[in-house]
């Protein structure tokens, strides 16, 4: 039976740290220069609808490093870009290569391609949900931690795509969270229902500085997503003291390491200086996109 990747929730606490033995391990190979071509003859159809530099490169180089390949398909050159309906394209897809990547507005059109696709669908990020993302997080916060345990986490910023994944990991690996956003500005509230129902141990706050004090993990992403351009201006406005500076990362514990998605408008909702400062992974944890995705395709394709 195919599994997709759409969410975390659609995933056990279990099998995510199976995900995440198998980055550690294909990682070490790769330093190594030993192959590891789990997915040889296979090949993985990557469907964008949103730019890229970090998904489209990490998985098309995670492909061939698995002794795959990847074929790049916007939508502007493609029968989607004309109106051809998602699930139409999923099905004849399926028939043509092993897998498939979307990085995607909606997340209904991407549940709707895994329906009609007899491949493993993988979920390179929509408006609602970036789970790819929160994977190499993760990873690199064990990296530098040595565990996600016993650990306080803390986002500070708009209630995004990477906020509502944040949630579900807490609610998944049981780990504490706080998050900091502007009223009018939190995350979607069906995801924080569905995390306090599983008990998940969440503070929303309007106060950045009460989430930041005492953290051990500190992390943001850029005030307007893409799509949102327009609002650029109201944005930063509404996000006035929601930026990790050296002030913010003071009141978090002095072992503290800072993330960042990426691409990040520097001095915007973080400075320059914290990023190229001592407490921050952002490089390592950018890196990691491609560990992971490739331990995920190998779990989903192999």
């Amino acid at each position: 039976m195919k599994k997709d990747f759409l969410t975390l929730s659609d995933w056990s606490r279990e099998e995510l740290e199976q995900i995440f033995e198998l980055t550690r391990e294909l990682k070490e190979k790769q330093k190594r220069g030993e192959e590891h071509q789990l997915l040889k003859g296979k090949t993985l159809g990557m469907l964008f609808e949103k730019s890229s530099t970090r998904t489209r490169v990490s998985f098309e180089v995670g492909m061939f490093q698995l002794g795959g390949h990847a074929l790049f398909l916007h939508s502007a050159t493609t029968q989607l870009g004309r109106g051809e309906p998602i699930k139409d394209t999923g099905r004849v897809m399926s028939r043509y290569v092993d897998g498939i990547m979307i990085r995607t507005f909606s997340q209904q059109g991407i549940e709707e391609l895994a329906r009609c696709s007899d491949i493993p669908v993988i979920n390179g990020l929509t408006d609602l949900y970036h789970p790819c993302q929160i994977m190499a997080d993760l990873v690199t916060v064990i990296e530098h931690k040595g565990n996600y345990r016993d650990l306080s986490y803390c986002w500070i910023g708009d209630g995004n795509n990477m906020a509502n994944s944040w949630i579900n990991a807490a609610a998944i690996f049981g780990f504490e969270l706080r998050i900091a956003t502007p009223k009018g500005y939190e995350p979607d509230a069906a995801v924080m229902a569905r995390a306090a129902k599983l008990g998940a141990k969440i503070l929303y706050t309007n106060d950045p500085m009460e989430a930041a004090r005492g953290a051990m993990v500190l992390n943001t992403d850029v005030w307007a997503s893409m799509g949102q351009e327009a609002e650029q201006k109201e944005r930063e406005l509404a996000f006035t003291g929601f930026q990790i500076n050296r002030d913010i990362v003071a009141l978090a514990d002095p072992g503290c390491i800072v993330m960042h998605c990426l691409p990040a408008h520097r001095d915007e909702e973080i400075t320059n200086e914290v990023i190229e400062g001592p407490h921050s992974v952002i490089f390592d944890e950018a890196e990691n996109r491609l560990h992971v995705q490739k331990a995920i395709m190998a779990t989903l394709m192999g």
